[in-house]
C-alpha cells in the first residue's frame, strides 16, 4: 500500500502526483509554464525556475487534499533529478530533500526519459518486457531496447535537434506562436504534403542515430523562397511534419528488424501527434508489431509518471542520500541509477 509523492520540475510545467502501489494514480496535478514563456518565444530558464518555486508548494497541498492523505500516509518523496534544465531540477530536488528530511521518509531521484517510457504502464493496456521504445519530445529523440524495468539499451538519439525542438523552430519560422510544434501540426492538417519535397535525413545510411537540424534548415530555405499565402505555410508544414513522422517510421522498422521485437512504445510529448499516432499504428500493423502509447495529458512532462517509476524503485529497496545531485545530461543505457 506504498504512497508515492512525486515532484516534477524539469523544464516548464510544475507536476505533481500520488502513485499508490495497488491502488495506482490518487493525485495528479499539472500547472503549465506555456503563456509565461510564449512572449520570448522559448522557455527561459531562469523563469521557468521561479515560477516553479511559487506553484510547487501549492500544488502539493492540492494532491494531498485530492487524495485525502496527510504525509503521514506517504512511504516515499520522490523528483525528477535528470535530464532537464538546471535551475529547474534544483526546485524539486531541494523541496522533495527538505520535505523527505522533515517527514522522515526516503527520497527517490528519477530519471526523466525512463519516466516518459514507463508513462505507458499507467494505461490499462500494457505492453510485456521485452520492448523498444520511441522517445520524441522537445529535448530528446531516442530508439531504446527495454530488456526489463530499470534495463536499458540506447539504439540510437539525436545527434543535434530532437523533433520536438525541430517542430517548434519550423513553427516560429512560419510565423506560429510558441509552442509551435502543436500550432504547426494543426496548420498542417490543411495542407498538401505532395507541393514541396522534403528529405528523410540520415535514411539513406545505415544505423538509428537521428538528425533533424537539415530538416528545419530545409523548412527555412523552402519558406524564405516561397511568398507565405495561407495554403503555402499549411503546404509546408504539412510536408515537414510528414518526412518527421515517415524518419520516425523508417528508423523504427530498422530498429524492429534489428531486435525481433514485436512491441513498441512511443513516449514523450511528440508522441501525441495525431499523424504520428495513426502512421506508425497503420504501418506497425501491417508488420504485426503492436503499439502502445500514454495518453495525451502522460505524454508531455508529467508527476504521474515519476511516481509510477519511483513506486517500482521503491519496492525494489532503492532511495537516495542525504546529498541532493541533479543532471543536465543523464545517459539511460544501462540502468538509470
Amino acid at each position: 500500500m506504498e504512497n508515492i509523492l512525486a515532484i516534477e520540475t524539469s523544464c516548464d510545467e510544475t507536476a505533481i502526483a500520488i502513485y499508490n502501489a495497488d491502488r495506482g494514480l490518487l493525485a495528479h496535478q499539472i500547472y503549465s509554464q506555456i503563456e509565461l514563456h510564449k512572449v520570448y518565444g522559448g522557455v527561459v530558464p531562469e523563469l521557468a525556475s521561479r515560477d516553479h518555486i511559487r506553484k510547487v508548494l501549492p500544488l502539493i497541498e492540492q494532491a494531498l487534499e485530492l487524495s485525502n492523505l496527510s504525509p503521514q500516509d506517504l512511504n516515499a518523496v520522490a523528483y525528477t533529478k535528470g535530464p532537464g534544465l538546471i535551475g529547474a531540477l534544483m526546485v524539486g530536488a531541494t523541496l522533495a530533500h527538505s520535505l523527505a528530511y522533515a517527514w522522515q521518509l526516503p527520497v527517490l531521484g528519477v530519471h526523466h526519459m525512463e519516466a516518459h517510457v514507463m508513462a505507458v504502464m499507467l494505461e490499462e493496456r500494457t505492453p510485456e518486457y521485452p520492448f523498444l521504445a520511441l522517445v520524441v519530445s522537445g529535448g530528446h529523440t531516442m530508439l531504446l531496447q527495454v530488456n526489463a524495468f530499470g534495463e536499458y539499451v540506447l539504439l540510437g538519439e539525436t545527434l543535434d535537434d530532437a523533433v520536438g525542438e525541430a517542430f517548434d523552430k519550423t513553427g516560429s519560422l512560419l510565423g506560429l506562436l510558441y509552442p509551435g510544434g502543436p500550432a504547426l501540426a494543426k496548420l498542417a492538417e490543411q495542407g498538401d504534403a505532395s507541393r514541396f519535397d522534403f528529405p528523410r535525413p540520415m535514411t539513406d545510411r545505415p544505423g538509428l542515430d537521428f538528425s533533424f537540424s537539415g530538416l528545419k534548415t530545409h523548412a527555412m530555405n523552402t519558406i524564405k523562397q516561397h511568398a507565405l499565402d495561407d495554403q503555402t505555410r499549411a503546404d509546408i508544414a504539412c510536408a515537414f511534419e510528414d518526412a518527421i513522422v515517415d524518419t520516425l517510421r523508417i528508423k523504427c522498422q530498422r530498429a524492429i528488424q534489428q531486435t525481433n521485437l514485436s512491441r513498441l512504445v512511443i513516449a514523450g510529448g511528440v508522441s501525441a501527434n495525431k499523424k504520428l499516432r495513426h502512421f506508425m499504428r497503420e504501418i506497425m500493423r501491417s508488420l504485426q508489431v503492436d503499439v502502445f502509447y500514454p495518453r495525451h495529458e502522460f505524454c508531455t512532462d508529467n508527476a504521474a509518471m515519476v511516481a509510477y517509476t519511483a513506486c517500482q524503485r521503491f519496492q525494489r529497496g532503492e532511495k537516495e542520500g542525504l546529498e541532493i545531485e541533479v543532471k543536465a545530461r543523464w545517459p539511460i543505457d544501462g540502468t538509470a541509477t
